[in-house]
């Protein structure tokens, strides 16, 4: 049986692409008005828009909302070889 204090738990709830609402986010990456880097509980999440800060964070509960017009959410699976490692430094610098 699973352990439920080891299940990863993530929700993402998004209004009119204006405001998106995250639970389960671990750290704040790195951040500026058209991108963000997201470590959570599900892997690495790229939000990629435009006008996008920081409405609220609470990191001791994993809670971020971001404002700004979203264009899209892409999760990255950083696994522990060398091609993930490179694709998120190219992506990422």
């Amino acid at each position: 049986m699973i352990d439920p204090v080891k299940t990863k738990r993530q929700e993402v709830k998004m209004l009119n692409r204006k405001l998106l609402e995250l639970s389960g986010v671990l750290n704040v990456e790195s951040f500026d008005s058209e991108e963000f880097l997201l470590e959570t509980e599900c892997g690495f999440l790229a939000i990629k828009g435009q006008n996008l800060h920081i409405k609220n964070l609470n990191l001791e509960q994993g809670l971020v909302a971001i404002e700004g017009l979203v264009h899209g959410l892409t999760y990255l699976d950083a696994n522990a070889n060398e091609k993930s490692k490179s694709f998120l430094g190219k992506l990422f610098k």
